[in-house]
Order: C-alpha cells, then sequence, then structure tokens
C-alpha cells in the first residue's frame, strides 16, 4: 500500500516555529520563562513560534544564545526571511548571500545601508490597517535582514553608488532622518564599503527609472538584476551581464569621488542640523 503523502509544503516560517517551541519544550520552560528572561514580550515569542510573525536577526542571534544552540536559528532565520519576497527576487537574494563583490546603484537610500525606523518609514505608504501594520513589520524585519549580510564572514567587497535625489528628497523628517544621514556617514567608512554619490551635475543617465545590482559569486561568475517601473529581472546572459557592468561603469565614472562623497553626505547632515 503506498502511503500517504502531505504535499503541502511547510514554510521556513513555520519550521522555525516548531524549532523555537521544541527547544523551549526541551528545555522545561513554560512560554513565560523564555519571556522573563530574555526580555522579548511573551505575545511576541508566541507568534514566533506559532509562525505568525518573522523576527529579526538579532532576535535569533539572542535566542541561539539562551537556548546554547549556536546559530542553529540564524541559520534556519537566513531561509525563514525568503518567504517574505517572491520567488524572482528569492532567486536573487539566494545569489546576494553568497556573493563575494557586489556593486550596487539605486536613486535612493539603499536598502542595505536603511536604518530600521527610515525603513519602516518608506515600507508603510498609507497602510493603516492592523492587518497592514503587521505586513509592513514584516518587510521591515526581512529589509533588515538583507543587511546581515554586510557583517557576515568572510565580509563581501560592497559598492553602492546612490543618486543625489536620494539625500535631497528625504523621505523621513527629524530624529529618523538625521539618524539615517549618521548611519550613511558610518558606512562609507566602513571597510568593505565604498559609497558614491552621483550628483545632479552629472545630468541624465540611463538608470534613472531604476536600480541595478551586480554581483559575483567566489567561482567568478556574474549576474545582475534590475528593479524598476514596477517590475524586476534577474539577468544571467553573460553578455548582457557585460553590458550592465559597462553601464554601471559609466555611473561610477560620473559620481563623486568616496571622499568627496563622505564630504558631501557631511555637508547634508550639516545642513538638517541647522
Amino acid at each position: 500500500m503506498d502511503e500517504d503523502v502531505d504535499a503541502k509544503p511547510v514554510s521556513g516560517r513555520a519550521m522555525l516555529g516548531q524549532t523555537l517551541r521544541v527547544l523551549r519544550e526541551k528545555a522545561g520552560k513554560s512560554l513565560g520563562q523564555p519571556a522573563d528572561e530574555t526580555g522579548y514580550d511573551k505575545g511576541y515569542l508566541s507568534r514566533l513560534e506559532s509562525g505568525e510573525r518573522l523576527s529579526k536577526a538579532t532576535v535569533m542571534e539572542d535566542l541561539d544564545g539562551y537556548y546554547g544552540t549556536g546559530d542553529l536559528l540564524v541559520c534556519l532565520w537566513k531561509a525563514t526571511r525568503l518567504d517574505a519576497f517572491k520567488d524572482q527576487y528569492k532567486e536573487f537574494m539566494g545569489l546576494e548571500a553568497t556573493a563575494r563583490i557586489m556593486w550596487k546603484f539605486s536613486p535612493g537610500i539603499p536598502g542595505l545601508l536603511q536604518t530600521e525606523d527610515f525603513a519602516r518609514g518608506v515600507l508603510s505608504g498609507v497602510q493603516t490597517t492592523a492587518d497592514g501594520d503587521e505586513a509592513v513589520e514584516e518587510q521591515v524585519a526581512a529589509r533588515l535582514g538583507r543587511q546581515y549580510l554586510l557583517r557576515q564572514k568572510p565580509e563581501p567587497e560592497v559598492r553602492i553608488a546612490m543618486d543625489e535625489f536620494a539625500l535631497r528628497r528625504p523621505a523621513a523628517w527629524g530624529k529618523t532622518w538625521h539618524d539615517q544621514l549618521l548611519h550613511l556617514e558610518a558606512a562609507a567608512l566602513w571597510p568593505n564599503v565604498t559609497l558614491q554619490v552621483l550628483p545632479f551635475s552629472a545630468g541624465a543617465h540611463h538608470h534613472m527609472n531604476g536600480s541595478l545590482t551586480l554581483l559575483w559569486q567566489r567561482d567568478g561568475s556574474a549576474v545582475a538584476y534590475k528593479e524598476g517601473n514596477g517590475c524586476s529581472r534577474l539577468i544571467e546572459d553573460p553578455d548582457e551581464v557585460l553590458r550592465q557592468r559597462l553601464s554601471y561603469d559609466r555611473l561610477r565614472d560620473l559620481a563623486l569621488s568616496p571622499s568627496d562623497s563622505l564630504a558631501f553626505i557631511r555637508d547634508v547632515l550639516e545642513e538638517h542640523r541647522s
């Protein structure tokens, strides 16, 4: 007799939740105990165990330490966070996670360099319902999760060109924008990150309507990923990837040098303070 097979796939979030519950029960703890001992809300931990919420990476780091599980929960979380994205973007993110070199152009503040509050403001849009708020928090957690790539070992070499538009039309005000500018200033000094500003004086260019990412793997293979006008495209054809690289080279040549870009960001920060 054939065995019954449950064809319904188990989501990464559900698997992570089951693991959290098993670890807690194996430790002989009620749900209230890890809440009291870690400082995380009991209801929040319950929703993580039930697979209703996607946590931040730092939460999994804390719980790995609490349960003494090395980096087990962080590893499961890295797979789980892909649930928040569409299929083609999942493929791109899988390649991004293993890339040794990343080149990015963004017309706005790139997600890899956004603070939590700034990302929340950008992603909130017109969401006003409770369900909308929940969806935003899921997206914020997923976006912040990508930033984990910048501090994994070995660190990837990252070059980001950012349009001046991102600094002249902030998507946030007050402390949120101030903190975002401080974060950009700090990122420009990270040893594995090169940050350049493409000034308005460079004129019109061929990536004004979207972003471009180029990724190189350890074996030298490369892909490009383009987003804009409500669509996205993962490019794997070597000839087309080469054309996208040349287009990035032209943008980089038009951008301010890394040192001048840092000075530009600091000038914008001073303007905001005044």
